[in-house]
């Protein structure tokens, strides 16, 4: 995307949801409680951050390349974007500073090597 978020484009993508509802269904079959930290690898354009904010998730941070795509997001939420921990970074090279109890790509890892998909996921999920 070169930084520059294609606005008409985005909802033609195969990944876009507008509303995340199976990826919502996921996150709460898996136990997820208002402090539950979740993190959204490739989520600046999703809609995802909107509905977990809604419903009160607490610890919630997006992780994507594109800053225009992640300022996008922010404009979208308005205030409640202050609730949100925003990384604009390459998440192929990114070393997590912390766990997450919940991790979530809808596909920003599909082509990616597996090994390195899997070592990051270790360092950054909280243990059971």
């Amino acid at each position: 995307m070169g930084g520059h978020l294609r606005q008409e484009g985005r909802e033609r993508r195969s990944w876009f949801q507008e509303n995340p509802a199976p990826s919502l269904e996921l996150i709460a079959q898996v136990g997820a409680t208002p402090a539950s930290a979740i993190i959204d690898i490739g989520g600046g354009a999703s809609r995802l951050v909107d509905n977990l904010v809604k419903q009160g998730f607490e610890d919630v941070t997006v992780l994507d390349l594109s800053e225009a795509a992640l300022e996008a997001a922010k404009a979208r939420l308005g205030d409640d974007a202050g609730q949100v921990h925003w990384i604009p970074v390459d998440a192929t090279v990114w070393e997590p500073l912390e766990a997450y109890d919940i991790w979530h790509d809808r596909a920003a890892f599909h082509s990616s090597p597996r090994t390195m998909t899997v070592r990051r996921m270790s360092r950054a999920l909280s243990g059971p």
